[in-house]
C-alpha cells in the first residue's frame, strides 16, 4: 500500500511509493446487430446492440515505446466482440458480456474488465434495456 502523505498548506495528498501505474483502454458505444434474445420473434434474425468496454490495464515497467504490441489495442477488443457475435444465437445479453469481459480478460495485462451490452429495440419505450459486468483479478 503507498504511503500518504498530505501537505497541510494545500491539503493535496501525495503518494510516494505509488508502484501500481495503470491506464484505461475502451471501446465506447461500438454498435452491431446480433442474433440475441430468448423469445420467439428474437430467434433466426439480428437485432441492434450497443456494446461498451473499458478496461483497467497494468501498465509493466518499461515504456510501450511507441509500438503496437506492447498495449492493449482497441481494434483487437472489436475482432474479439465480431468473433463472439459471429459464432451463433446467444440467448441473453448477460452471456453476452460475460463472453467479452472472458475474452479481454485472457490478456494478463487486463486487471478489470467492465462491459456494458445493451438491446436497442427491445423494448420500443425505452432507449435501451440490458446489463453492465464487471471482472476484475
Amino acid at each position: 500500500m503507498p504511503y500518504e502523505e498530505t501537505d497541510k498548506s494545500t491539503n493535496v495528498v501525495h503518494f510516494s511509493d505509488s508502484r501500481e501505474r495503470t491506464r484505461r483502454v475502451f471501446v465506447h458505444d461500438y454498435v452491431t446487430q446480433a442474433e440475441i434474445g430468448v423469445w420467439s420473434h428474437e430467434k433466426g434474425k439480428t437485432q441492434a446492440v450497443r456494446i461498451t468496454v473499458d478496461l483497467v490495464v497494468h501498465e509493466h515497467g518499461e515504456h510501450h515505446g511507441d509500438q503496437l504490441e506492447k498495449v492493449v489495442c482497441y481494434n483487437e477488443i472489436v475482432i474479439g466482440i465480431r468473433r463472439i457475435i459471429e459464432a451463433g444465437h446467444i440467448n441473453l445479453v448477460e452471456t453476452l458480456a460475460e463472453k467479452i469481459a472472458d475474452m479481454t480478460m485472457q490478456n494478463s495485462s487486463v486487471m478489470k474488465a467492465r462491459v456494458m451490452v445493451e438491446k436497442l429495440e427491445a423494448v420500443p419505450e425505452a432507449g435501451s434495456v440490458g446489463v453492465e459486468i464487471e471482472r476484475e483479478r
